[in-house]
């Protein structure tokens, strides 16, 4: 918040609240879907009030998305070995492995349908959550552009990573190490182990 704005009426969020509202928007997508979820079952698991949710997010798809977005800021590093196939790989099984978990696929899945159904929150779902994971990835290979270790501009290998790891949540299908390797593969030019 800039010092001109002005600040947002009601009491500040507390962390131990906001953490139990995020964990408890996945539990609940886990357990009964995302058509399922909603803002009365997050705010009883939580045990939070329905008010404190709605002054702090817009829809149960805005509590489930920065759910998401939490659990890959906290678990996805961006790698610095001096190494296009290290950085990349270590990028991506870090991903994997936080985006493949059923919970957090679930949520992902239930993100995007939604980003399609309502404009305001594709928007919101971009900015807040897309841009910021393919802007994470842009570090390591603007890094390897610049050591010329990229094949290709660093918006299309943005682009076919990302585009790999949504046809492979939208479809079910797993993303594991292997998908990994054959991406690393793919974009540093080198053959597959």
């Amino acid at each position: 918040m800039s010092e001109h704005e002005p600040a947002r009426p009601g009491r500040k969020r507390s962390e131990e609240s906001r953490t139990a509202i995020l964990r408890a928007a996945l539990e609940l997508t886990a357990e009964l879907g995302y058509a399922g979820l909603t803002i009365d079952g997050i705010a009883a698991r939580s045990g939070t009030g329905k008010q404190t949710i709605y002054r702090w997010w817009q829809s149960k798809a805005d509590v489930l998305f920065e759910a998401a977005a939490a659990k890959a800021d906290l678990f996805v590093p961006i790698p610095d070995e001096g190494d296009l196939a290290t950085d990349l790989r270590g990028f991506l099984v870090a991903s994997f492995a936080v985006g493949g978990r059923k919970p957090l696929a679930d949520a992902l899945r239930a993100l995007m349908a939604q980003a399609q159904l309502d404009e305001d929150f594709r928007q919101r779902f971009w900015t807040t959550f897309l841009h910021r994971r393919r802007e994470a990835l842009r570090v390591v290979l603007d890094r390897a552009a610049a050591r010329g270790e990229l094949p290709t501009s660093v918006a299309m290998a943005t682009d076919v990573v990302f585009g790999v790891i949504w046809y492979r949540l939208l479809t079910d299908r797993p993303l594991d190490d292997q998908l990994a390797d054959e991406l690393v593969a793919l974009l540093s030019g080198r053959t597959s182990a």
